[in-house]
């Protein structure tokens, strides 16, 4: 997928340095180029069977940052189920401007709990959001100053872009694993927003069950394709598909 890209476009981490950092650097990368720019974040291993539903409540998201330039918006989505592995988000009040107030996060909750925040009201965090590059800047800035501008030098000094030289390298090896739902979010709900999204079968994959229940929930052409090509020895079955079938007993 990456190939249609121009190769300045692809921004790769040194490596992990937990989900700040690895917001935090595209980030700078894009101030540099445009300061006004508008961001729009879509983790890469979520599952959706009704897209139109997610698709709608993005485009909302999007035309509601006109006037929310010193706000982040998130998507929260209405629970299927009461998941205890993912993370909650539990609104407030209407805001008057198509979104919700956001009172607090809640991390993984035992499944008890998660009922209990659901019948509140409680929505997953799917770390989906979307906002301007300024305002998701100054989240940073409130709680990691110097590590903002620790690498904000590093791009610099590798040529602007921070894709290529040694400053960023060097850099990563030094910095702490900052996670931003835990460390950059908590105390900065006043300046977030959270758009609700009606269930559209979501998952965020982030286990070989979920991964089983998406096969199995899919179209059943994907399912005769993932038969025949057991039968007829395919080596490279998708993931997915290679899960589903052992499950079935269909593969070893």
């Amino acid at each position: 997928m990456l190939g249609s890209l121009p190769a300045a476009n692809v921004i790769v981490q040194p490596e992990n340095r937990g989900t700040a950092n690895g917001m935090l650097f595209p980030l700078l990368n894009i101030l540099v180029r445009d300061p006004q720019a508008r961001i729009m974040l879509l983790p890469s291993d979520h599952h959706v069977r009704q897209e139109a539903l997610l698709a709608s409540a993005l485009r909302e998201a999007v035309k509601q940052l006109q006037w929310r330039s010193g706000q982040t918006l998130l998507l929260g989505l209405e629970p299927e189920e009461a998941d205890p592995e993912l993370g909650y988000i539990i609104p407030g009040e209407r805001d008057g401007r198509g979104a919700l107030t956001v009172t607090r996060f809640i991390e993984k909750p035992p499944a008890a709990r998660a009922c209990e925040l659901i019948r509140a009201g409680g929505l997953w965090n799917a770390f989906i959001l979307i906002s301007t590059a300024q305002a998701l800047l100054a989240m940073f800035q409130r709680r990691i100053p110097q590590i903002v501008e620790a690498m904000r030098a590093a791009i610099q000094h590798d040529g602007g872009t921070g894709t290529s030289g040694a400053e960023v390298p060097a850099l990563y090896q030094r910095l702490p694993i900052i996670d931003f739902s835990r460390d950059i979010v908590p105390g900065q709900e006043s300046s977030l927003r959270v758009v609700p999204v009606p269930p559209c079968g979501w998952s965020d994959l982030g286990t070989p069950k979920r991964v089983e229940d998406a096969v199995r929930a899919a179209p059943a052409r994907a399912s005769i394709k993932a038969r025949h090509a057991a039968a007829t020895g395919m080596k490279r079955l998708s993931l997915a598909a290679q899960h589903s079938l052992r499950s079935l007993g269909h593969g070893g």
